[in-house]
């Protein structure tokens, strides 16, 4: 027997201990699970509506109606409940947290941690939810992830450079001074040396980052359709009409472009075709994914020098030898950390993975050098 469609509105609900139905009282076990899933109901309807007070238009509209469906869902949690629905425990760690956040800082991370927690909804596991509430919550996640990509890609330029760079100046500058240390040398040199690949990495960084982003940029200008096609339109010749094939280029099937092409020689009095003429000659802008040159290199100086200074600082202070060398390491273990969860909430993803994969590889890094700088100290030596 196939399952209802979750999206049918003929749909019959999952059974469920709805009121006005004789079923069993609910057990202490039921009670507390209901308790918990309504105090999470109305922090996350609260999250949403906070979230709206930052925004205006459409953006404020969704998350209202976002707020909205949590209270259809609280409700339902209230009706089974009754007068168990008062003094409720506290809602989960993560959406405390996530209404802390909305209020302070603002959408993009917490969007992207709401992503997450819409789709660790235990809706469709437990028969006191109905399925429409399930479908509600798988729903949900889409809506929020399509919000999130709208702050992503608005951040993804220069937070690209910035995640880019914090994270090659403690990789690439722990690797050096862990290195240099291996060799044996003093403290004065490698403190010297990295002085000197925090400086060389933050200047080279910035240069590939803006030469990047400025290519990036002006390919995309080579490849924008120009509005040519409206200043020449009055002289083509309609038995040969040229802009067919300009049209086709484009992408477009031979009967869309000879539309496309008609109306643009005004042969059509009306539109009547309007998905082909919603402002094809305007493409969306991908500059505004792509980023400002000047922004992405400056993002990238200013943060692989914070990244490369972390793993000096020991030497700064004048620790020396293996004792040093722990403490940088330490201390760049928990940067990788922080730069690999900030990934990983902007993403949608685990924050613990991206953090814990950030610091396997930094950490790995500097042990092979650390490694070469011995075995060459050795040979030297």
């Amino acid at each position: 027997m196939s399952s209802p469609d979750p999206a049918d509105p003929s749909a019959p609900e999952r059974p469920a201990n709805t009121p006005g139905t004789k079923a069993s009282p609910p057990t202490p076990r039921q009670i507390r699970r209901w308790r918990k899933y309504l105090a999470d109901e109305q922090a996350e309807g609260r999250l949403y509506t906070a979230l709206a007070e930052r925004k205006r238009g459409e953006e404020r509209q969704i998350l209202l109606g976002l707020a909205a469906a949590e209270k259809r869902h609280e409700q339902h949690w209230r009706d089974l409940l009754g007068a168990d629905a008062e003094r409720l425990p506290a809602p989960s760690a993560h959406r405390v947290l996530l209404g802390w956040m909305a209020r302070i800082f603002g959408s993009v991370f917490i969007l992207a941690l709401a992503q997450r927690a819409e789709g660790g909804s235990p809706y469709d596991q437990d028969d006191d939810a109905t399925a429409r509430m399930a479908a509600d919550e798988a729903i949900h996640e889409e809506v929020v992830r399509a919000l999130a990509t709208r702050g992503r890609e608005k951040l993804s330029g220069g937070f690209r450079a910035a995640v880019f760079g914090a994270n090659d100046g403690l990789v690439s500058n722990l690797a050096l001074i862990v290195g240099m240390g291996g060799t044996g040398v003093g403290a004065g040199v490698i403190l010297l040396t990295g002085i000197a690949g925090l400086l060389a990495g933050a200047l080279s960084m910035a240069a590939g980052e803006f030469v990047s982003v400025r290519s990036q940029r002006e390919l995309l200008d080579a490849t924008r359709p120009t509005q040519v096609t409206l200043r020449a339109a009055p002289d083509l010749d309609f038995d040969h009409n040229e802009l067919i094939l300009v049209y086709r280029a484009r992408g477009m099937s031979q009967a869309d472009a000879e539309h496309r092409a008609l109306e643009r020689l005004d042969v059509f009095t009306c539109d009547c075709r309007p998905e082909l003429s919603h402002d094809p000659e305007e493409p969306a802008d991908s500059h505004e994914i792509v980023g400002s040159a000047w922004t992405a290199a400056g993002s990238s100086f200013v943060f692989f020098a914070v990244g490369a200074l972390i793993p000096v600082l020991p030497y700064l202070l004048g620790s020396e030898g293996i004792t040093a060398i722990i403490i940088a390491s330490s201390l760049v273990g928990v940067a990788l950390l922080a730069t690999g969860a900030a990934v990983g909430l902007l993403s949608g993803a685990s924050p613990l993975k991206r953090g814990l994969r950030q610091l396997g590889i930094g950490l790995g890094a500097a042990a092979v050098t650390y490694l070469l700088g011995t075995l060459l100290g050795g040979t030297v030596a």
